[in-house]
Parts: C-alpha cells; structure tokens; sequence
C-alpha cells in the first residue's frame, strides 16, 4: 500500500473509535448495557493496537502536520471518561439527579485536566496519576452489583488520584515484566470477552476472578513508582 494511504487508514482505523462511542451510547440508551459494553470492549481494542500500527507505517514521519497523539486522546476521552460515566449514571449505578450529577463531574472534570497536562504520560511510557481507566472500574461496578455509595466512594477517590503524581505503567510499551504483563492482559481480555457473551447474566465467581489482572496493575505500578523513586 502507498506509504500515505497507509498512514491516513491508520488515523482512520483511530478515529473509528468516535463511531464507537456513539454505538455504545445508542445502546446504553434502550437500557442495552451487554451491548454498550461490547462496543467498549472494541474501543479497547483499537486503543490497544492502533499505536502499534502507527509505529509500523511510520504516521509521524509520513504525515507529520497531523497530530495523530491528539486525535487519540480526544477518542480515548470519550471512550475511557465520558461514555462509562454516562451508563453509570444512566444505569442508576449513582444517585438519580443532581447529586448523581455532581458525582459524575469530578471523573469528567479530573480526567479533563489529566488529559491535558503536559505530562500525563512520561518518556519512559508512564502515566502520571490515575490515567481514566473509567471503562474498567464502571465494567466491575455494574457486573459485580457494588452498591451506590461504594460507587460514589471510588469515583471520587480514583477522581482525586488524577492529581497524585503516582507513575502507572502502560501496559503494551513499558518494557518491564512485558511478556507477563502480555499474557495476563490476554487472559484478562478473554475472561472480558467471556463474561460479556453470557450478559445479563454472567457468572459472578468469572468477574470476581478477572479482578486478577486489575489488581497485578496496580500492584506492578507502585511496586514500579517505588523502585523508580529510589533510584
């Protein structure tokens, strides 16, 4: 394929993302919430490998007068941040009018800032604070059943860690522990998969366990803030 064509289908390929965005918005609002998470699902899937993709047909060197990182980040905004909140509070998983509103700001509003600083994301491919897994914690909201004020408590918490400066490592370009971090993100995205195709009603001992991988996230990244404040 011409090198330009290339580059412009996987800024495409990118920003079919927005497209996605309005699928799961379309289904969460005829209360089909398997189905808007799908679509989500898929979101993650073309964040996950888009990237790869660039680095492969070269977009910066080949078109570099279009900001592929910013068309990114305005996708990943409405598929990380703005889609999962509206279903939370859509799904009745926050309080109903304007208190759930308020609560709903803080991720809108802490994410907005955390997208915009100069360094959400380091050089050495860190985030700085909590980097809007929303799509994530929303997912486990809803499949575990937690109750509101646990919602509304972790909202706010993670909302607030945006702004602690803890490093959190991305998942397909920090070199270490990449081949684990690889094959448990697979096994993660399978049990994903899996619980999604037995909506509405998926086993609660599959969600529970896909905890594992969350939880290694976590675990691996202050284990990597520690060690990197250290040195």
């Amino acid at each position: 394929m011409n090198p330009v064509l290339a580059a412009w289908a996987v800024h495409l390929y990118t920003a079919m993302g927005t497209v996605i965005a309005l699928l799961a918005w379309e289904a969460m609002s005829r209360n089909s919430y398997g189905l808007a998470f799908a679509w989500m699902a898929v979101a993650l899937f073309i964040d996950c490998t888009d990237g790869t993709l660039a680095r492969r047909v070269r977009v910066k060197e080949i078109l570099p007068y279009f900001d592929g990182a910013k068309l990114d980040d305005i996708v990943d905004y409405l598929n990380y941040v703005v889609v999962p909140v509206v279903l939370a509070y859509h799904a009745a998983m926050l309080p109903s009018g304007i208190p759930g509103v308020l609560i709903a700001a803080a991720p809108l509003l802490s994410s907005g800032y955390g997208f915009c600083h100069a360094n959400a994301k380091t050089p050495d491919h860190f985030f700085t604070g909590f980097p809007s897994y929303w799509n994530v914690v929303v997912f486990y909201f809803y499949i575990l059943a937690t109750p509101v004020w646990f919602n509304i408590t972790t909202l706010l918490v993670l909302s607030l860690l945006v702004f602690v400066p803890i490093r959190y490592f991305y998942p397909s370009r920090t070199p270490t522990a990449r081949r684990t971090t690889q094959l448990l993100g697979a096994v993660w995205a399978a049990c994903f998969v899996a619980i999604i195709a037995m909506f509405p009603t998926p086993p609660r001992w599959l969600a529970w366990a896909s905890l594992f991988f969350p939880v290694y996230y976590i675990g691996m990244s202050v284990h990597l803030h520690l060690r990197s404040r250290r040195q």
